[in-house]
């Protein structure tokens, strides 16, 4: 008896042909309509908060290459003219402000200095922030407080007092430096993730009313990030071993990022007009596990947590470089160690 069976193809090879084309022709006009819309950063004025080290400096150096003019404010005079020297050294247009973002009148006159100097504002990066280390229960309101001063409230700041000047102008960007952990609360790190989901709410809220003033708001999501911040963090209960074990991971590249390709992506969202970036594949399985199965995260962290150090009913404040310990000056936090010179972090 003979096979009737159907054996014709569900999809010819002629229609897969097709829409393989049609899929890479789309692609490509996207592609193309993207640098024809690519925001000009020559002769762009921008602002960087935190900008004299880490991630700041970085993207600052991407902005001296493409022609950007630039502001950095720091609280620290001596890291500041040493990155105004390098940046200089690249041939940039540069403005260095040392002011405290946490006090709102700093923040305005740091604004209207950086209008003054060059007649605009552009863009804004937000990118001036802490870490604290440590277990819940040696954190006070106090810390709370002071997380949220330097993460959140620091960028209102800087968004009111730039407002206006992009009002006038017709438009403007920000571009706001949040974290996974404003998209996950991190054990151990709950003062900086309730700073953070706070910065990611703002930026999301303000990039849906912004709009229609042609302001465009850009919300970044960066992992742990090679820049050598462990020494400038703030480490309360078991200082050594909190210390270590965020040190540690810092120096993973599974689950850090190197600071050069982060800075790269945030500059290229600014000029594609993104509303979001998740600067890396791990912080976008995270996110999409977060929103699928929001308990089973959770339940995770939850193991996690039962492996971090008791606090010891510490409530001392430390900096990280007071931390260190000999496990952390070998060959284990190397990258980090590293990364400390090259972003001036020390």
């Amino acid at each position: 008896m003979k096979n009737t069976r159907n054996t014709t193809p569900l999809i010819s090879r002629k229609t897969a042909f097709m829409a393989a084309l049609g899929v890479g022709l789309f692609a490509l006009a996207k592609a193309i309509y993207n640098e024809i819309t690519k925001y000009d950063l020559r002769g762009k004025v921008v602002l960087i908060t935190g900008g004299s080290r880490g991630l700041g400096l970085a993207m600052a150096r991407v902005l001296a290459d493409k022609g950007a003019r630039i502001i950095i404010c720091a609280r620290t005079e001596e890291q500041l003219e040493s990155a105004e020297m390098e940046l200089l050294g690249k041939g940039a247009e540069v403005l260095v402000i040392q002011a405290d973002v946490t006090n709102q009148q700093e923040v305005n006159r740091m604004v209207q200095k950086a209008i003054n100097r060059f007649g605009q504002l552009d863009v804004l990066i937000n990118n001036a922030g802490m870490m604290m280390v440590g277990a819940e229960d040696v954190m006070e309101i106090e810390e709370y407080k002071k997380v949220m001063d330097t993460n959140l409230w620091s960028a209102l700041y800087a968004i009111k007092a730039a407002h206006p000047q992009f009002i006038e102008q017709g438009e403007g960007r920000i571009v706001n430096i949040c974290s996974i952990g404003g998209k996950i609360a991190v054990p151990h790190m709950l003062p900086y993730s309730v700073s953070k989901f706070a910065m990611v709410g703002l930026s999301e809220g303000l990039g849906s009313e912004l709009k229609k003033d042609n302001i465009h708001v850009t919300t970044v999501i960066p992992n742990l990030m090679r820049t050598g911040s462990p020494r400038n963090i703030w480490v309360k209960g078991d200082h050594e071993a909190e210390y270590e074990w965020f040190k540690l991971a810092d120096s993973m590249p599974f689950l850090s990022q190197d600071a050069d390709s982060a800075a790269n992506a945030v500059i290229g969202a600014l000029e594609s007009g993104t509303n979001e970036v998740i600067l890396t594949q791990t912080g976008k399985v995270i996110v999409a596990l977060q929103g699928l199965m929001p308990g089973g995260v959770n339940s995770i962290l939850q193991m996690v947590n039962r492996f971090l150090p008791r606090s010891g009913n510490n409530h001392d404040l430390r900096k990280g470089w007071q931390s260190e310990t000999k496990l952390l000056n070998g060959w284990m936090a190397s990258l980090t160690n590293e990364a400390a010179v090259k972003y001036n972090e020390i």
